[in-house]
């Protein structure tokens, strides 16, 4: 893992139907079915367009036996209509199912958290070492025939882990943690490396980026240790839906993949599963384009942890901007090109100089005459020129030598604007920061990152995948986003907001948790993220969970304060956190009855 330079982890290949995955082969892309499972016809049709959108695997949901057995004839006809796609099943709660799947599909994906433990029930259990080591064998046990069965077949297999579904066990000893991910999926991969059943590849998903990221890095960490090398599978779960799906999971996805991890990915959105693939594929092609080039030096400061970075230590400057304080956006927009706009920059930039008197502005050294709340913008060569001021810019490009720096060495007046120079952006915006605190400059730091994109969708991709990881690894204390081709100003100061909310260094709106939908939803998925969003989008201080089924729903929606999880057809039930506050209420009254809730419990505020 590396965050200065692009480079693949290598791994073991794993073939997966007569496509192959890991270091040697491309990053390859895939999504999930949202029809259910025993409707041949319609499941069918739509992994047909997944796979023409450009999908490389398809997954389905296999609840049961019964379900797994129709992947199978979905898989006949699919064959039929020449269409060859290797399918995943997706497995919870269910062995039966597994074996049953083994036999028909060319992947099975099982949960570790409930494919030989119960249902967890968020209890805490106390183990003996003696008991702890006795559960571990019986995970064994369970594994064996499963593991044959894979064997004979030549089906791969995905371990995957959700943050939301550690079992009970593994909660009581390692805690809803990130550790406990790594933990219980490196219980059932030592059963497949001592069966030698190598074709395995693994996943650690969370709706939280920054446990995801944890995660993952953890995972790698422990398989290092152990000298295994299966390649990973990256998504954030339950992304959500449109602009704040795609960002969230270029936050997390793109800053993995910068650090050359990850050899297939999903971009889960509450959508139509077809309209996962252009993102995914715009998210290798970004990363991918960052190979050849010539390496950037860095080094880690002294105390950065990289499997759990904190916030970089800065002055607060001019009690603005640094320490403590959330992150900054700026923006390059006049404060009436914005005028309506929900959300609103801390700082505007004006290159001609023109300010309003009621905004806080940055203009160029030439333009400013120290009027309140104006600063000045400077570069390197103009620093002897400007006036003493209690709050000043200095842009600097990426590639700047911090020897040339070390007057900024003890400054509380100075916020550093870095400009990248090369194609690997978050890399070389990384290095210097580090460096800067090898020399013991502690000036806070706002990325600038300009991109020439027209498209919403690149745009999202790539300033998620760079910004978000100079965020993700606490290396900035703001960001300021440039896309001159929009015309939309509040456009691109949403994606700013957005990407500071992924990477959980900022709270501006309400955090929605909805998952993309499978075979198991209860309830029209995309209707219904839209009217709880309508109905509670002005509440930034709660995150809210949109589950379709018992399944993805206390669980998975792990870190929501509240939860609308489909209970059966036409049946909601309500959480508050992991408890079930309302069980199997109308749909047509669980909006008002969600409202309800809220105020009940003193979160609710008025628009």
């Amino acid at each position: 893992m590396n965050p200065f330079n692009y480079k693949r982890r290598s791994t073991v290949s794993v073939t997966v139907g007569g496509i192959a995955m890991g270091s040697e082969w491309p990053v390859r892309v895939q999504s999930m079915t949202n029809t259910p499972t025993d409707d041949i016809e319609a499941s069918a049709t739509q992994c047909q367009r997944i796979a023409y959108a450009g999908s490389d695997y398809v997954r389905l949901t296999a609840q049961g036996v019964k379900q797994a057995q129709s992947i199978g004839e979905i898989s006949r006809a699919l064959r039929a209509r020449g269409c060859d796609i290797p399918l995943i099943a997706d497995i919870h709660f269910n062995p039966n199912a597994a074996m049953t799947a083994a036999q028909v599909c060319e992947g099975v994906r099982i949960n570790p958290g409930n494919f030989v433990d119960p249902a967890r029930t968020f209890k805490q259990l106390e183990y003996t070492d003696e008991e702890y080591t006795a559960e571990l064998g019986r995970i064994r046990e369970a594994l064996l025939p499963f593991i044959a069965l894979c064997r004979e077949h030549h089906t791969a297999v995905r371990l995957g882990v959700n943050h939301g579904s550690l079992s009970d066990r593994i909660m009581s000893r390692y805690g809803n943690t990130a550790a406990g991910m790594v933990e219980s999926v490196m219980e059932f991969l030592r059963v497949f490396v001592q069966e030698q059943f190598m074709d395995v590849v693994i996943s650690m998903k969370a709706s939280n980026v920054v446990v995801m990221v944890e995660a993952v890095r953890r995972l790698v960490d422990a398989m290092d240790r152990e000298d295994m090398h299966f390649p990973l599978h990256l998504g954030v779960t339950e992304a959500g839906f449109g602009e704040d799906g795609r960002i969230k999971s270029a936050v997390g996805i793109g800053t993995l993949m910068a650090e050359g991890l990850g050899d297939t990915i999903r971009v889960s959105l509450s959508e139509e599963p077809e309209l996962e693939i252009p993102v995914a594929r715009k998210l290798v092609s970004y990363i991918a384009s960052r190979e050849g080039y010539d390496p950037i030096v860095g080094e880690y400061a002294e105390g950065y942890d990289p499997l759990c970075p904190e916030r970089r230590e800065t002055v607060m400057v001019d009690g603005r901007i640094g320490g403590n304080l959330p992150p900054v956006v700026i923006a390059s927009y006049r404060p009436d090109e914005l005028d309506g706009a929900d959300l609103q920059p801390d700082f505007f930039y004006s290159g001609d100089g023109l300010i309003d008197g009621m905004h806080q502005f940055l203009v160029p050294l030439d333009r400013w005459s120290g009027e309140r709340n104006v600063y000045p913008l400077l570069t390197l060569g103009e620093w002897n020129r400007c006036p003493d001021t209690r709050l000043r810019f200095l842009q600097l490009p990426a590639s700047t030598s911090v020897d040339r720096l070390d007057f900024l060495r003890d400054r509380t007046d100075t916020v550093l604007v870095i400009t990248p120079v090369g194609t690997n952006i978050p890399g070389e915006e990384q290095a210097l920061t580090h460096a800067l605190d090898h020399a013991g400059i502690h000036c806070p730091v706002v990325v600038r990152n300009t991109y020439a994109d027209s498209s919403s969708e690149w745009l999202q991709v790539k300033a998620g995948t760079d910004m978000g990881a100079v965020m993700l690894n606490g290396r900035a204390d703001g960001i300021w986003l440039e896309a001159p081709t929009f015309r939309n100003g509040a456009e691109v100061i949403r994606y700013a907001f957005a990407i500071l909310q992924a990477a959980r260094q900022r709270m501006s709106k309400t955090e929605f948790i909805s998952c993309p939908g499978c075979g198991r939803t209860m309830f029209d998925l995309q209707t219904t993220v839209k009217r709880v969003q309508q109905a509670t989008s002005h509440l930034s201080h709660l995150k809210i969970g949109v589950m379709g089924c018992i399944v993805n729903g206390p669980g998975e929606m792990a870190d929501a304060d509240y939860g609308y999880v489909g209970a059966a057809a036409g049946r909601i039930s309500l959480y508050k956190g992991k408890q079930c506050i309302e069980m199997n209420i109308p749909e047509d009254d669980a909006i008002d009855r969600l409202i309800a809730l809220i105020k009940q419990n003193n979160d609710w505020r008025d628009p």
